[in-house]
C-alpha cells in the first residue's frame, strides 16, 4: 500500500480492499506452509463451537 497514491477516500478504500484480498486469499505465507491464509479456514461449515 505504501507504493500507491490515493486520489480520494473511495480510491483508498478500493485499493486497500484489493490488497486485503490478495494478502489473505492469494499470496502464500511461509509461516503456514506457503499457503494463503484462507486455505486454513474450515470449509466444512463447522464453526468449532458446541
Amino acid at each position: 500500500l505504501n507504493a500507491h497514491w490515493f486520489l480520494s477516500l473511495d480510491d483508498a478504500r478500493a485499493k486497500m480492499e484489493e490488497w486485503r484480498k490478495d494478502y489473505n486469499e492469494v499470496r502464500p505465507h511461509s509461516a503456514i506452509g506457503n499457503k494463503p491464509p484462507i486455505s486454513l479456514m474450515n470449509v466444512s461449515g463447522a464453526s468449532g463451537h458446541p
